[in-house]
């Protein structure tokens, strides 16, 4: 079964063209972001803490996101998050200097709560509707639709923000989240919803009671997680207003960089996506490793630097999807929600983690070029970290 076959799917077809949509419009608008905060002069931390607030609520909502997701019906909760998500998106329009990026912090992290619900949603319907193959081609299809929205929404992002301004990327971007809310209401989704009678809490303790129990879901939830050090926001941010702003001007930069970052990821699914096995899956994450420490030596160069990327980000999305998939497959039904929520804090929280490790250290003075090569080094760990898995789970 290949990807267009699976596309025939009418509930994945039209799921995936929301993705499309949504992912473009999220990753426009956020080079929109960024450049605005270079352009106001916010330091290293400053930046570093508004990439960690849009990774923040898979964190701390995570009980409360498998709560919501494993109680209401999936059609009518997508509807409301893509609702919040066109509210927020316009609201950035007000930002207008450094004195208010707390307020954007805040609009930032209610559009991520939503867009985490969203995704953390459809991640726990796809193993109820699918199975086997059609789950994996699903997963890759989901990330290579994430990928192809980054590169675009970057590239794309990045000239409209040059040349027509913050705002105007906002507003688009929630255009584009009206336009998923229409096609979204022509979903046909049949699914017998498990129903829930225990109060909040009890479902919350029995979730992690359940979690507990299954170690071999743990491990596998810590190996995904690890996929979070590729998380450059920042990086790419720091490396555009540092190193490249008088080769070309920081948007272009951050959404070319991205971009190129992004073909790697739309890329590597269709070289490496069917020889990924969990015989082999170690060294992908030694050649994850290896590009990243590429990427770093090639840092000083522009041009160059952009190749590096390329070759960095085609491992990430195969990583992605295949150790979700090993996750998906070890949860039973009933819980579904509730432990795919804790999987997504746990990737999210190794997001932020990355995220203020390149701020705090670009800060205190370590260079762009070995925060680099420290979290290729950190690629090595996972490595060992799955042969360790391997040995005892497998």
């Amino acid at each position: 079964m290949n990807y267009l076959d699976t596309l025939k799917h009418p509930v994945i077809a039209r799921l995936s063209i929301i993705q499309l949509l949504s992912y473009f419009g999220n990753w426009f608008s956020q080079v929109a972001i960024f450049s605005m905060l270079v352009a106001y002069q916010a330091d290293a931390v400053t930046i570093a803490l508004t990439a960690a607030m849009s990774m923040l609520p898979a964190v701390i909502l995570a009980p409360l996101i498998g709560i919501v997701i494993d109680r209401i019906a999936f059609k009518p909760l997508m509807t409301s998050l893509l609702v919040v998500e066109i509210a927020m998106t316009l609201s950035l329009v007000f930002i207008n200097s450094l004195e208010y990026v707390w307020v954007l912090m805040i609009l930032i992290f209610i559009r991520s709560s939503a867009a985490s619900v969203l995704f953390s949603a459809e991640m726990s319907l796809f193993p109820k509707i699918l199975q086997g193959e059609m789950l994996k081609n699903t997963n890759e299809i989901h990330s290579i639709i994430w990928s192809l929205s980054y590169a675009s929404g970057m590239a794309v992002g990045g000239v409209v923000t040059h040349y027509l301004g913050y705002d105007t990327a906002f507003i688009i971007d929630a255009l584009l989240y009206m336009v998923a809310v229409a096609i979204l209401s022509r979903l046909k989704l049949t699914l017998q919803r498990a129903v829930h009678t225990d109060s909040n809490w009890k479902m919350i303790k029995e979730g992690f009671a359940y979690l507990k129990s299954r170690k071999k879901i743990i491990h596998l939830i810590l190996l995904h997680a690890g996929i979070g050090l590729t998380s450059f926001d920042a990086l790419i941010t720091l490396l555009a207003d540092y190193r490249y702003k008088e080769i070309i001007a920081v948007p272009l930069a951050i959404g070319i960089m991205n971009a190129i970052r992004a073909l790697g990821l739309v890329a590597g699914p269709f070289f490496i996506g069917k020889i990924i096995s969990k015989k082999n899956l170690h060294y992908f994450f030694f050649l994850q490793a290896a590009s990243i420490v590429f990427w770093g030596t090639q840092e000083p160069h522009f041009y160059a630097a952009l190749l590096s990327l390329f070759i960095t980000g085609f491992f990430i999305t195969t990583l992605w999807s295949y150790t979700y998939l090993l996750v998906q497959e070890e949860i039973e039904a009933q819980y579904m929600g509730r432990v795919i929520s804790y999987n997504d804090m746990f990737f999210m929280l190794s997001n932020v983690v990355t995220a203020l490790f390149i701020g705090f250290f670009s800060k205190w003075g370590l260079s762009l070029q070995h925060i680099t090569f420290a979290l290729g080094g950190g690629f090595v760990l996972v490595a060992f970290y799955y042969l360790w898995f391997k040995k005892h789970y497998l």
